[in-house]
């Protein structure tokens, strides 16, 4: 198998019949008959259930698995589900709300010869996104840029294909909310793994949001900071020592030439610098062993 499309479905009821059929019909336009949807019922409560089956009934060549949670376990745990039960060489992941152009997956999949992850990048021409959302992202992706020590022009993006082999080397770290697409961006490029970005558009979703902006942004910093940590201690760390490096020079200056004796605060400064600097260095050398 050389692909399957893993699509999360949490109370889609309206989407859901409309993306599958989309799908398949992209799929034999362009010959991929190796390639097999997966689409993860993740405890939804509409009637999404009864449509997958529906679906299943439709289409018995094989070609779409259903995969049902008995509660709502959250979007990356549908993914991972999907990736777990795949015997594909790729995964491909979209959305069930019609935002994503997923007649674009074709290209996304042959890509997938030169890279190791193809990223469809919400930057293109015509992309239709709420400024509640837009707002945490001009925070975030300069942050995700600098850890991962490149440009990311969309860290999060649900529209992406990548090797299944080193997804799973990572299965572990990655989160079972929304921000699996972040932390698995993280993961592929501190890893030197090979990342494309390609333009893609997108458009209003069908049906009600799941996103609530305010305590999904606060889980956003928490993970990166966490795999900050993790893959980039260095990069995470060491400014930090240096900023105290920076105060405990000017306070020891201002303690030399004006008050004439040295405070506890410029000792204070320095044992704080030194000590940061030693742990980035021991979690740095944790990383490159493990």
């Amino acid at each position: 198998m050389l692909a399957n499309i893993v699509i999360p479905c949490y109370n889609e009821e309206g989407a859901i019949a409309r993306t599958v059929e989309d799908l398949l019909g992209h799929l034999n336009e362009h010959g991929l008959d190796d390639v097999e949807i997966i689409v993860v019922n993740d405890g939804s409560s509409d009637g999404s259930e009864r449509t997958l089956n529906q679906l299943l009934v439709a289409h018995p060549d094989q070609r779409l698995r259903v995969v049902h949670h008995r509660r709502n376990l959250g979007y990356g745990a549908a993914l991972k589900s999907g990736i777990m039960r795949s015997n594909a060489e790729y995964i491909a992941i979209t959305d069930a709300d019609g935002t994503y152009p997923n007649h674009r997956i074709p290209e996304l999949i042959r890509l997938t010869a030169e890279h190791d992850m193809v990223v469809g990048a919400r930057i293109g021409e015509d992309v239709t996104y709420s400024r509640t959302r837009s707002i945490p992202k001009m925070i975030l992706v300069p942050w995700v840029s600098f850890l991962c020590g490149e440009h990311v022009p969309d860290m999060n993006s649900g529209l992406r294909v990548f090797r299944r082999d080193l997804a799973l080397k990572f299965l572990k770290l990655l989160p079972d909310g929304f921000s699996f697409t972040t932390t698995i961006t993280i993961c592929f490029l501190r890893n030197r793994h090979d990342v494309a970005f390609v333009p893609i558009s997108y458009t209003k979703r069908i049906g009600k949001s799941h996103i609530k902006p305010i305590r999904d942004t606060l889980r956003f910093v928490q993970l990166i900071a966490r795999t900050g940590m993790y893959f980039a201690p260095m990069r995470l760390l060491v400014p930090i020592a240096v900023l105290l490096a920076f105060l405990f020079l000017a306070s020891g200056f201002y303690d030399a030439l004006v008050l004439g004796n040295l405070t506890d605060k410029t000792i204070l400064f320095a044992i704080s610098s030194l000590n940061i600097f030693i742990f980035a260095m021991l979690a740095d050398m944790i990383d490159k062993r493990s």
